[in-house]
């Protein structure tokens, strides 16, 4: 698994004392090589409305393989030990990926997915699924855009007046070594009383721009942390985009590098329950290592606190981080490790961050 010693026995500590203190940092692991499909990625997590920790990832022998599934796997509430994995999605002869589950306030649980019609994302389609018992079944599939290269991957927030905003970005170039420049980020804005998905602006960049996470400041006012586009050569002036919207997310401001490093990779951006703003991100703009969280508590205005929640070589990195605050305030971060085939989770309250300055 690529551990060294005190991250496995900060795991052991996990399995054996759920509790811990408000500065630790605990990485369990969720799944690994012990199931079958040699390739786990890119994993998610959401908590459901009756405690349940929901993780979901896309499986099979590789990225672009045909025999690619979303999997679902929960660790119920008080528990310490996840289920074995269970299909969420499959088509015959095509390829899903990206699966992320989210409860909906109304108790929705809805299953979001991307399903690939050629040899690369940009040939692929958002689906979706319901369910209406806490994800133990499902309906069938629903296509939420119907533009070939529209992904999704990012958690949808609900705005202040009830909508649903889902993250989506459409890919372009049909190239599995990078992405072109016209690539773009947008969100799908649902309307729960009408069940209508409408397409928000997109936002454009020098290079492009993918995987969007938004946070909403005030009614009118959001800030997006976006994945950078282009290749994987190595670089020195590789960061995540951030945009504004001033209208509630209808439009966003063009695209430009924020503060922080990126390896073109996945982050997310949240705000937590104190109002404070947690980014995690690979702080690297060429390896997906360290696994970094920062925190600002002036709506983005400075990021005094940040702290690395994992590191190691740049053989074992931590690909597509998603975070989530659960109720009772832990903060839970999913990511893939290894070469993309083990899922770990790290979890840790926001006082292990704040005072850190990496």
């Amino acid at each position: 698994m690529g551990y060294t010693p005190l991250r496995c026995a900060v795991a052991l500590t996990l399995l054996v004392a759920p509790a811990f203190a408000a500065d630790d940092i605990l990485i369990e692991h969720v799944i690994g090589k012990e199931h079958p499909g040699k390739y786990k990625h890119p994993a998610a997590i959401t908590q459901l409305a009756n405690g349940d920790l929901f993780a979901t990832y896309y499986g099979g022998d590789g990225e672009y393989e045909d025999d690619s599934k979303v999997w679902g796997i929960r660790r119920k509430a008080g528990e310490t030990t996840w289920s074995e994995p269970k299909l969420l999605a499959d088509t015959p002869f095509l390829g899903e990926g990206n699966g992320i589950a989210w409860q909906a306030p109304d108790g929705l649980v809805w299953l979001f997915y991307v399903q690939r019609y050629g040899d690369t994302w940009s040939e692929s389609r958002t689906l979706a699924k319901i369910s209406a018992d806490g994800g133990e079944t499902w309906s069938d599939s629903m296509v939420l855009n119907f533009e070939l290269g529209t992904m999704c991957r990012g958690l949808p927030i609900v705005l202040n007046n009830g909508d649903y905003l889902l993250p989506v970005y459409h890919e372009t170039g049909s190239d599995i070594d990078r992405t072109f420049p016209d690539t773009k980020s947008y969100f799908l804005r649902h309307n729960p009383k009408t069940r209508t998905w409408t397409p928000t602006g997109r936002i454009t960049s020098k290079n492009g721009n993918l995987q969007p996470e938004p946070v909403q400041i005030t009614d009118e006012h959001l800030i997006a942390y976006v994945r950078p586009g282009g290749d994987f050569e190595p670089s020195t002036s590789r960061y995540i985009i951030r945009s504004e919207s001033k209208d509630g997310g209808e439009t966003w401001s063009k695209g430009k590098n924020s503060q922080f490093p990126n390896p073109n990779s996945a982050v997310s951006f949240i705000k937590l329950q104190s109002g404070k703003l947690l980014l995690v991100f690979n702080d690297s703009m060429n390896y997906r290592t360290p696994l970094t969280a920062a925190i600002s508590e002036d709506n983005d205005k400075t990021w005094p606190h940040r702290r690395d929640l994992a590191t190691s070589g740049i053989d074992n990195t931590f690909g597509y981080p998603m975070a989530i605050q659960a109720k009772d305030g832990t903060i839970h971060v999913i990511c893939t490790t290894g070469i993309r085939d083990t899922v770990i989770l790290v979890s840790f309250k926001e006082e292990a961050i704040l005072g850190h300055t990496k």
